[in-house]
């Protein structure tokens, strides 16, 4: 697979040489694949938001590199400013960042910056809008007068008119009902496969990242313990419950039968995982 992003040695320290120092990130390595789904895990405050955010330049290393499709983000002012159109960022609630009249303009406004001309514009804000599972009608409506849901949706499309080659979400779902968040989550797959995207969500629902991820990056105090397939990283399920994430119900149940004695897999985290385990370890008792 080809590298688009990769994390070199990344350290940042918030208020250095004071008594406020604090290490966010320390040493950290990654690298991310052209048109990947790669999830990020951690508790809150372990680093989770100042790795995403060095990603499109908000924040620059204090020691390592950044590299964007083998370049340094930071080896040039004109690069910094570009990156931020090629890697689009989704901060959580961004609901609260819409400030236009009407959702067309709200959602024009990374297009226009990008000095495109007006109908090509409009062809973006319109397929934004529809990626993001907005109608027509709402595009005239003040931002203002949307439920909360849809507020989401127009930030959303709002980065996506943008174009970005990797799009990156903190918690996409955070405070949305089962039916509006899997529907978010179906149209932002829908955005990665027309566009052959990159995708990288941060969230703390287990459940989400192990039915949609191809990897996932584990963030604790600064470091990257786990980096691995769902699978693999689930694996350690023990471990990640001490760093304080609540791995998949389904992975807690199998890991718990496994040490009950039952001979099912122990990395089981999604329900159709756990039927073809139990229909496995059926067939393998019938058989004996």
């Amino acid at each position: 697979m080809e590298p688009i992003i990769e994390i070199k040695n990344l350290t940042h320290i918030y208020s250095p040489n004071t008594p406020f120092e604090q290490r966010a990130l320390d040493q950290v390595n990654l690298t991310i694949y052209r048109g990947e789904y790669l999830g990020i895990i951690g508790r809150t405050g372990s680093g989770k938001s100042t790795l995403i955010q060095h990603l499109n330049g908000l924040i620059r290393p204090t020691e390592g590199e950044v590299l964007f499709q083998g370049q340094d983000i930071w080896s040039s002012k004109e690069l910094t400013h570009n990156i931020r159109f090629q890697v689009g960022l989704v901060f959580q609630y961004p609901e609260y960042q819409l400030f236009e009249e009407t959702v067309y303009k709200d959602i024009a406004f990374g297009p226009r910056n990008m000095k495109l001309d007006e109908p090509e514009i409009d062809r973006r804000v319109r397929q934004a809008a529809a990626f993001a599972g907005l109608s027509e009608e709402i595009l005239a409506r003040s931002p203002f007068e949307l439920s909360g849901g849809q507020k989401r949706r127009v930030a959303i499309a709002g980065v996506i008119a943008m174009e970005p080659k990797v799009l990156i979400l903190d918690e996409p779902t955070a405070g949305l009902d089962p039916a509006g968040a899997a529907s978010i989550l179906a149209n932002i797959d829908a955005y990665r496969q027309a566009n052959q995207a990159t995708i990288i969500i941060v969230s703390h629902s287990m459940e989400d990242v192990a039915r949609l991820t191809d990897r996932l990056a584990v963030v604790s105090h600064g470091t990257l313990p786990y980096v691995g397939t769902p699978r693999e990283v689930f694996s350690h399920g023990e471990a990640l419950e001490a760093m304080g994430l609540a791995v998949p119900t389904m992975n807690r149940v199998f890991s718990r039968l496994r040490a009950m004695g039952a001979e099912v897999d122990p990395a089981v985290y999604t329900v159709e995982q756990a039927k073809a385990s139990f229909l496995a370890a059926l067939k393998k008792k019938e058989g004996k």
